[in-house]
């Protein structure tokens, strides 16, 4: 337990507060407008088309997660059975992300969910969370579960909240920055100042 004041983060590292949420019951879907997207489920993911899509829709958050793990690691979760990887789509492009984790039972943990820049805005991200909503409990689930961090969309945790999810925990998470490990490129998320 940290105690009350400021704590030094190391050099090279990051710092956040991460939000934990979950629903304990299937919400009302929000109206979300017609985006033109469709949503493809992807069951032999190529891993170098996924990363591609994570990089894009989470650079600028420093989303670094799976760009840590090696191919047989990513591959190990990607090709589970109890894992459901879904690509949106726009005009054949890849536009957004969707990874539900049933590997606990009884639970759906929304692993990752964003969308690229153009596609942010403008009501796709209801349209990905209703998809999101649908799939997870259409399954026998008890809890449907996320974290969000402060380096996230400054509109993220709001939009979690809106889209039914209640705040049950925090903490704070020290990472090194993916822009010094060479994950990410160092014009990654101007908005984050690194050390």
């Amino acid at each position: 337990m940290l105690e009350d004041g400021y704590h030094a983060v190391p050099a090279g590292h990051t710092a956040s507060v991460v939000t934990y949420l979950e629903m304990r019951a299937r919400p009302a879907l929000r109206p979300a407008p017609e985006t033109g997207l469709v949503l493809e489920r992807v069951t032999s993911p190529d891993l170098a088309r996924y990363r591609a899509l994570f990089r894009a829709v989470g650079q600028d958050y420093l989303w670094f997660g799976r760009l840590t793990q090696s191919d047989a690691e990513l591959g190990a979760i990607l090709n589970d059975a109890s894992v459901e990887l879904y690509v949106a789509k726009a005009g054949g492009e890849d536009a957004g992300l969707l990874e539900l984790d049933f590997r606990t039972e009884g639970e759906c943990e929304l692993a990752y969910f964003g969308l690229t820049e153009a596609h942010v805005g403008g009501g796709a991200g209801r349209w990905l969370m209703n998809e999101a909503i649908r799939r997870a409990w259409d399954a026998p689930i008890k809890r449907f579960f996320v974290h969000t961090c402060t380096l996230d969309h400054p509109k993220a945790l709001a939009f979690y909240i809106r889209s039914g999810f209640t705040p049950y925990k925090r903490a704070i998470e020290i990472a090194p920055d993916p822009r010094q490990t060479g994950l990410l490129p160092q014009t990654a998320a101007p908005q984050t100042p690194g050390v």
